[in-house]
């Protein structure tokens, strides 16, 4: 089986990115993820049970609160990605720093640079067939206003069913 491990982005904030998502692709055929909006915590891998990454989270979600960041404005990765940026409070980042540290200890679980600790924590907005509409979509785009005041409240694990992504399990901090 395929998991994805992300934190939900909820509220007003979450509503945006999942309807710009729609509109982008109304709009120039480009895509995005089948999650919803989400930050990445852990790459999709590939694994038959998660028992224990299920134990690690539920432990992990008992002791942890709720820690608020920022999405304000765009930016992209090259002409392959365009995503809103989120500004993560120290607070935030040293929760999920320590949650990496913690998955990291499942023998199965590797992080790479891109889903690690020092990651670019962003929303995706679409990163699908997008360079040759990229100077377009991005001129789009940054034109339509975007900051929100969100939390990092949950942790999801997403699996990989029937093409699509089906939440497997959320764990809410408390």
């Amino acid at each position: 089986m395929r998991y994805v491990i992300v934190s939900v982005v909820k509220g007003k904030a979450g509503n945006f990115n999942n309807n710009l998502r729609k509109e982008v692709f109304k709009k120039f055929n480009t895509r995005s993820s089948k999650l919803p909006a989400h930050f990445t915590i852990k790459a999709p891998f590939e694994r038959d049970d998660v028992n224990d990454i299920e134990r690690v989270l539920e432990k992990f979600s008992k002791t942890h609160h709720s820690t608020e960041y920022q999405i304000k404005g765009y930016d992209h990765f090259k002409d392959r990605v365009i995503f809103m940026k989120v500004l993560m409070s120290n607070e935030g980042k040293a929760i999920h720093d320590e949650l990496i540290d913690r998955l990291n200890k499942i023998e199965f679980l590797e992080f790479s640079k891109t889903d690690g600790k020092d990651k670019v924590f962003h929303i995706t907005i679409t990163s699908k067939k997008i360079r040759d509409v990229f100077n377009q979509l991005w001129d789009y785009v940054s034109s339509i206003p975007c900051d929100f005041d969100c939390h990092f409240d949950n942790i999801c694990i997403y699996k990989w069913t029937n093409n699509t992504w089906v939440l497997h399990k959320q764990y809410l901090l408390g």
